[in-house]
């Protein structure tokens, strides 16, 4: 007699030249549910016995000025990273070191070190950091590019100071845009389930491989599963010129602008292939822009040639290869369209 966990499968049996279906019952092995739970948490566990040993808690102080003499002049802060390169090199976010007057990191050994901070970048919220420490144990970057949708990632961190801690999801999405505290927005960002909490920021979003592919970066509050990571792709790239130059060069033009639609008659008119543009409400003296000769008011609808729908269209247009370059700038000026000249400069620091 059959169990009652059995399932039945529907078979083609002959009797007598005829073709009847009848169910015919096979015992489902109770092992086969515990290999595939195995697989999937000897996965996990792969990934964070690889991962684990480069993973950091970054303490950071801040002083203050004492508005209050019962209040400490110092305050503190905390985050996560990871260490990359074998000489100490440390990747973590902008906003975890941004200000630090002293930073300290914690291996997972137990050891403490002073850190130095090589340089930052608020527009991706990326940062490197360094200490000089023997017996690092680096993580391997992967490659962001080729994720999909569904795969499986894993999440470490020191959430509230809960040291390597360890979640898991999935890449719930790919390519989404996130507005940094720079103000620019951040783009080719992952979406994933895998729980994040403060503390969080700057761990290593990794595959069942071991495979670092994204920076924790930030939830949203109070959603629940909606946490996001920096492409490592993206983190390759500003890492390796932090650690060269300290910073990443942005073109600077000079403005203050907002986001407005053009009027439907201007769009027909000069056949623009946009229906909004930047509003110039300012402009800064001595500035790339007033030496142009922009104006309040004026709408830019174009930067070198490329179309301008948004304060975000001008941004990923201002790159490095902009700065001290002459580019065309077109702008609609009442009922005129005018092109002006324009060199970019380096973008100032914040």
């Amino acid at each position: 007699m059959a169990s009652r966990s059995s399932i039945g499968i529907l078979e083609a049996v002959s009797h007598e030249g005829l073709e009847t279906v009848e169910p015919v019952l096979h015992e489902v092995d109770p092992a086969s549910d515990v290999e595939l739970l195995d697989a999937y948490s000897k996965a996990v566990i792969r990934a964070a016995d690889k991962v684990s040993p480069a993973v950091v808690n970054i303490e950071v102080h801040h002083e203050g000025r004492r508005l209050d003499p019962r209040m400490p002049g110092e305050r503190h802060g905390a985050g996560s990273g990871f260490v990359f390169t074998p000489d100490g090199f440390i990747l973590t976010n902008s906003h975890v070191v941004h200000e630090a007057s002293r930073i300290e990191v914690a291996l997972p050994d137990g050891r403490r070190y002073q850190a130095q901070r090589i340089g930052e970048d608020p527009d991706t919220d990326l940062a490197v950091i360094r200490v000089s420490a023997a017996n690092l144990q680096p993580v391997r970057l992967g490659d962001s590019q080729s994720l999909r949708v569904g795969q499986l990632v894993i999440a470490i961190g020191n959430p509230y100071g809960f040291q390597c801690s360890v979640t898991a999801g999935v890449v719930s999405a790919l390519g989404r845009s996130l507005r940094g505290q720079s103000g620019r927005l951040m783009d080719n960002i992952i979406q994933t389930d895998a729980a994040l909490n403060p503390g969080n920021s700057g761990g290593p979003l990794v595959t069942s491989q071991g495979e670092v592919i994204g920076v924790a970066t930030a939830v949203i509050l109070p959603a629940q599963g909606l946490c996001f990571a920096i492409a490592i792709n993206t983190a390759k790239f500003v890492a390796g010129r932090l650690i060269k130059d300290g910073k990443i060069r942005r073109g600077y033009l000079g403005i203050g602008g907002q986001n407005v639609p053009l009027l439907r008659r201007f769009v027909r008119f000069f056949h623009l292939p946009i229906e909004s543009g930047v509003l110039v409400i300012s402009v800064e003296p001595d500035s790339p822009t007033e030496l142009a000769g922009v104006r309040e008011g004026d709408i830019i609808t174009a930067f070198g040639g490329q179309p301008v729908a948004g304060i975000d269209d001008l941004h990923r247009l201002l790159t490095e290869r902009q700065v001290g370059t002459r580019s065309t700038l077109e702008i609609l000026r009442h009922t005129d369209r005018l092109i002006l000249d324009v060199v970019p400069e380096e973008s100032r620091p914040r």
